[in-house]
């Protein structure tokens, strides 16, 4: 009987010590976008309006400790390279440049990339400079064909106080969150089609509470 008694008591502590330590582990939140690009490209018969769409799964835990070390998660879905733009066929895109800023009230640490795929010879690059993270990756990307950026870990650490939230950059054409060149076919041959694009609307992707 004492062994059974002592067996309930062990089981019982060891799920109130779960429950605790469960209370206050910051639960990762996730949630889904679909993203959409309003982009311009710079083609010599005048500008050419169009847009893109990204759907990425974002995760961040809810809360942080005051200077404690946590992660934000982006991981994009497949998407597919239009094969055609205003009646323009899409021979490629190169030189592709996302911009994320590094959230206030946070201190970028590093950051980690896995998967993607159809990026082209080049790894892709996460550099951050003047506060704003650039994923780049050189291509080429045919025109019609499936690509997958990779899963990008970022390591931060939480500021003293108040609400981490993340986004994309981008405002407009001349304030650009990503940008690309694309190759585009046209009655003079092939040309060279610099685009800029910023995300309308740009939603916060994740909202951390320093508590």
């Amino acid at each position: 009987m004492k062994s059974v008694l002592g067996g309930k008591r062990a089981v019982t502590a060891t799920a109130l010590v779960a429950v605790a330590a469960l209370a206050f582990t910051p639960q990762a939140m996730a949630a889904t976008f679909d993203i959409n690009f309003d982009c311009q490209g710079d083609s010599p018969l005048g500008a050419e309006q169009f847009s893109l769409q990204q759907t990425t799964d974002v995760t961040a835990p809810e809360t942080v400790a005051p200077g404690a070390a946590f992660d934000i998660v982006v991981d994009p879905a497949v998407n597919t390279v239009p094969g055609e733009v205003n009646g323009n066929t899409v021979e490629e895109v190169r030189d592709f440049d996302l911009k994320i800023p590094v959230p206030a009230n946070s201190t970028y640490v590093s950051a980690d990339l896995e998967g993607g795929s159809n990026l082209g010879e080049n790894p892709p690059t996460f550099t951050v400079d003047g506060g704003v993270a650039t994923l780049h990756f050189d291509g080429p990307i045919a025109g019609g064909s499936e690509f997958e950026l990779p899963t990008v870990t970022v390591h931060l650490t939480a500021g003293d106080s108040g609400a981490i939230e993340s986004k994309l950059a981008g405002t407009s054409y001349d304030d650009p969150g990503l940008t690309f060149t694309a190759v585009v076919s046209s009655l003079v041959g092939d040309v060279d089609v610099p685009s800029a694009c910023y995300p309308n609307p740009n939603p916060v992707l994740t909202t951390t509470t320093i508590s």
